[in-house]
């Protein structure tokens, strides 16, 4: 299996909508292991690493996000996999 890893901005009404909790749930549940957090200019920061077919499955998840969520734009880098995760976790 090919691992990848995307590291992902998220922008729009990203903040205050459970936006973080519910990436690490959708994060779990597709099998992918990085982190979240917020960013103090309103955008939500990720980043998922993992299979390329369940990394892009998280990267979709993130251009509609949480039912609160309204997301306007959501840029992704991809990025050497390092390994370096063993679970999804929330950065604060």
């Amino acid at each position: 299996m090919a691992y990848i890893r995307a590291h992902v901005f998220v922008e729009g009404h990203v903040q205050g909508v459970f936006f973080r909790a519910k990436t690490r749930e959708a994060a779990q549940r597709f099998g992918v292991t990085g982190w979240v957090r917020n960013l103090y200019d309103g955008r939500v920061e990720a980043v998922f690493e993992g299979g390329r077919q369940e990394v892009e499955q998280a990267v979709a998840w993130c251009r509609t996000g949480p039912p609160r969520a309204v997301v306007t734009h959501v840029d992704v880098a991809c990025e050497p996999w390092t390994g370096t995760f063993s679970t999804f976790s929330i950065s604060y």
